[in-house]
């Protein structure tokens, strides 16, 4: 069993800045794939961002230039690096690690708003 924390969450005026992280239990060396997903209330979750083993990332068109994606081998830590914030950006923020295609774990979630 994995556990993920994540943390930085918070309330954010639009145009301001935030840096989420996700912490694991274990090495993250080896993962397939790593990422960050959020849903706001009446809406389906989506996929923010996303960085495989090698380094390729992904993004939804709504962050792309704003949010960044990150990993820290050394300390089993992900970033989502988030700048130029906006109102539509507020929501539940959930990191995701895929170990093996049949084994998946999800953080707590963390709620970041935006105002004005």
């Amino acid at each position: 069993q994995v556990q993920l924390v994540e943390s930085g969450g918070g309330l954010v005026q639009a145009g301001g800045s935030l840096r989420l992280s996700c912490v694991a239990s274990r090495s993250i060396f080896s993962a397939i794939a790593l990422g960050w997903y959020r849903q706001a209330p009446g809406k389906q979750r989506e996929l923010v961002a996303q960085i495989t083993g090698v380094g390729r990332t992904n993004y939804a068109d709504s962050v792309k230039g704003r949010f960044t994606i990150s990993r820290d081998n050394t300390k089993n830590t992900m970033y989502l690096q988030m700048n130029s914030l906006k109102p539509e950006d507020t929501a539940v923020y959930y990191c995701n690690l895929v170990i093996t295609f049949a084994e998946t774990y999800w953080g707590q979630g963390t709620q970041v708003t935006v105002s004005s």
